[in-house]
């Protein structure tokens, strides 16, 4: 075997090291964005049920009508915006992880 053949092994051999260290971090890469989703969902829940019981013990302390015309405060405005948010990213149901799996299951 020639120097040119044994360095032609070796760089094919590299290469199927590095396609399998690649393919290791895309399903870690794939896993932590899985986790990154839960934990915003999960955050989105927190912060839309805040929203409701804030916008139900802000009515409940008024006690009465509030006018419309009247000028809301930056946190209520935000704390509303928040509340709107989460119920648009809860709206769209995410895969589950299950489906995934199968999928990745299917495809081999």
């Amino acid at each position: 075997m020639s120097p040119l053949e044994s360095r032609k092994q070796l760089l094919i051999a590299e290469s199927e090291l590095n396609r399998a260290q690649l393919a290791g971090d895309l399903t870690a890469l794939a896993a932590g964005a899985r986790t990154l989703a839960h934990r915003a969902k999960s955050f989105g829940s927190i912060v839309s049920s805040t929203a409701v019981v804030v916008a139900g013990l802000t009515a409940f302390r008024r006690g009465k009508c509030v006018d419309p015309a009247a000028k809301h405060s930056w946190l209520r405005t935000i704390i509303s915006g928040a509340g709107m948010v989460c119920t648009f990213w809860l709206a769209f149901p995410a895969k589950s992880h299950d489906q995934d799996k199968q999928e990745t299951h299917s495809r081999a």
